[in-house]
């Protein structure tokens, strides 16, 4: 049966369209020559139109379909549209397991003039139902790696309860954007969203902003204020950086979550209130409770649904994908025609471990748009400290102090002294030093040891195995859980 799309190939101009579309696309000729591709087949194979326009498509899609195209010729001799599963290679060799629908493309003649090419990622067909097809680029939430799609499920089963949530997650990933997403999800939608930080004001200050005042309440309260809890009345509080709440309010807190009612400072009528509480934080709360500085009361009261976002370095492909998100965003806001990053650009953004995350990300390429003159974004136009060697290892060494000391009780005394005098080693020698300490200082515990380093214990085995570990320390330690 023959496809509805009638165009004439030689003045086809799809680009705004086809951008427009979260998937593959690619428009072949007759003789299987590119003639266009959008934004998200470019992040795909790595490859710019510029470069692929004219070229026979085996050369820009590496896929399993075969060489010499013959199944894109049996769909130019059929004529009818063929689904097929199969994987492709990107330009840095990674394998991604797709679906290919190949449809045969007609001029206003009705003459077959060439193909349509949709190319789907299997790992985004879970995320792409319609319960969670809101989910998949939402806010600029995006995410096409395994632990952000788990992320993505969880999103519309916690949003259709009403239970306290949890969030955490390094600074920069996130967080608020995600509890945002909840509430806007949520039967409560259409009541208010109120976000507090707890680590950003004093004690009484913040005591008055979550809980209100009446006039006289302390010196400078000439009127009556109403709290945050009570301007969030039907809708969501969302309270950030839940760990440096101070402990005289936790108690308050615990008791306004359990009762639904407090007093306002200085006042004497209970005021009742429907709230539902988001929570987030960058710190252990496991930590904090051990050290006195969390009541464990409080941390499972409002940790009845928890939902943790991974850091990008974590992330994978996704970071490709961001980073073509925001240089969309910034090149249309800041009037610039710049479409894509050069090689010796994009293989150091990719190559970045990004402490800050993805506000990290987001200043960077804002930053090299900003300073770019020209259609692509190249090296010179990255941050300074991303251009010299040395000091983006410094980065790299930031992220692990960030990682290892982000209790102020957590006993890294080891690995924090061998951090001191790094000036004389490179990262690698530098990394593969820390693993060993962090090792032995853990007993040789790696799901530990991970956990101190801030990476998932298949990034620590694989890095174990990088710098031929594996073998040395299982000898010293016993203890150490095999691949």
């Amino acid at each position: 049966m023959k496809n509805d799309i009638s165009v004439t190939l030689p003045g086809i101009s799809a680009g705004n369209l086809l951008d427009g579309i979260p998937l593959g696309i690619a428009i072949i000729d007759r003789e299987l020559r590119v003639v266009s591709m959008n934004h998200h087949l470019e992040v795909q194979t790595g490859y710019h139109l510029a470069e692929a326009k004219g070229v026979y498509v085996d050369y820009i899609i590496h896929s399993s379909l075969g060489r010499r195209g013959q199944v894109l010729r049996d769909v130019i001799s059929g004529g009818e549209t063929l689904a097929v599963e199969g994987d492709i290679i990107s330009r840095d060799r990674k394998k991604i397991p797709v679906q290919f629908i190949i449809s045969p493309l007609w001029n206003q003649s009705k003459l077959l003039v060439g193909l349509v090419m949709v190319i789907e990622e299997m790992v985004t067909i879970p995320a792409c139902t319609p319960q969670l097809e809101n989910y998949c680029e939402t806010d600029g939430i995006i995410g096409q790696s395994d632990k952000m799609q788990a992320v993505f499920e969880l999103i519309p089963l916690i949003a259709q309860t009403d239970a306290s949530v949890l969030i955490t997650g390094e600074t920069g990933t996130g967080k608020d954007i995600i509890a945002e997403i909840i509430h806007k999800h949520s039967e409560r939608r259409k009541k208010p969203f109120i976000k507090i930080n707890c680590g950003a004001l004093p004690e009484n200050l913040l005591e008055s902003e979550l809980f209100g005042h009446i006039k006289g309440a302390f010196t400078g309260a000439i009127r009556d204020k109403a709290g945050r809890f009570k301007m969030a009345d039907g809708g969501t509080l969302f309270l950030t950086e839940i760990g440096d709440m101070p402990l005289p309010l936790q108690v308050k807190l615990l008791s306004v979550l359990d009762d639904k009612s407090f007093y306002p400072l200085g006042g004497e009528k209970k005021l009742n209130v429907n709230v539902r509480v988001i929570a987030a934080t960058h710190r252990s709360l496991h930590n904090r409770v051990e050290s006195g500085l969390f009541r464990e009361d409080l941390f499972y009261r409002l940790n009845v649904l928890q939902l943790h976002l991974p850091p990008l370095r974590e992330r994978g492909e996704d970071v490709r994908y961001l980073l073509h998100h925001y240089l969309k965003i910034f090149a249309k806001k800041n009037g610039k025609n710049i479409g894509s990053f050069s090689d010796e650009s994009l293989a150091r953004l990719t190559g970045y471990s990004y402490p800050g995350n993805i506000r990290e990300l987001r200043n960077i390429v804002e930053y090299g748009v900003c300073i770019c003159q020209q259609a692509e974004v190249n090296i010179e136009h990255l941050p300074r400290y991303l251009l010299n060697s040395q000091e983006h290892d410094t980065q790299h060494q930031s992220k692990i102090r960030q990682s290892i000391q982000t209790e102020p009780d957590a006993k890294v005394i080891p690995v924090a002294s061998m951090m001191q005098n790094t000036d004389d080693k490179d990262w690698a020698k530098l990394e593969k030093e820390l693993i060993v300490k962090t090792m032995l200082q853990t007993s040789g515990n790696r799901s530990k040891a991970a956990e101190i380093l801030g990476w998932g214990r298949t990034t620590l085995w694989r890095k174990m195995k990088l710098y031929g570990l594996t073998q040395k320390v299982k000898t010293s330690h016993d203890s150490v859980e095999p691949a």
